[in-house]
């Protein structure tokens, strides 16, 4: 059986949950702090962000 991976609080390392996610938000209810989690796994295609822009695309666009 595969064992999940856990998921924790990246300030006080309190356990959130066990398994996998795409693209998670969470909050903590330990001490308040919202969690990203993202798959760390590579794909073909780079993420689309918000608009469908891309984040190097979009920074570029904004001149940084």
């Amino acid at each position: 059986m595969k064992e999940l991976k856990e998921i924790r609080c990246g300030h006080c390392n309190k356990l959130l949950g066990k398994g996998s996610a795409h693209d998670l938000e969470i909050k903590c209810t330990r001490c308040g702090t919202l969690n990203h989690v993202r798959d760390t796994s590579p794909c073909s295609e780079p993420y689309e962000g918000q608009n469908g822009a891309s984040h190097a695309y979009s920074a570029e666009k904004i001149g940084k």
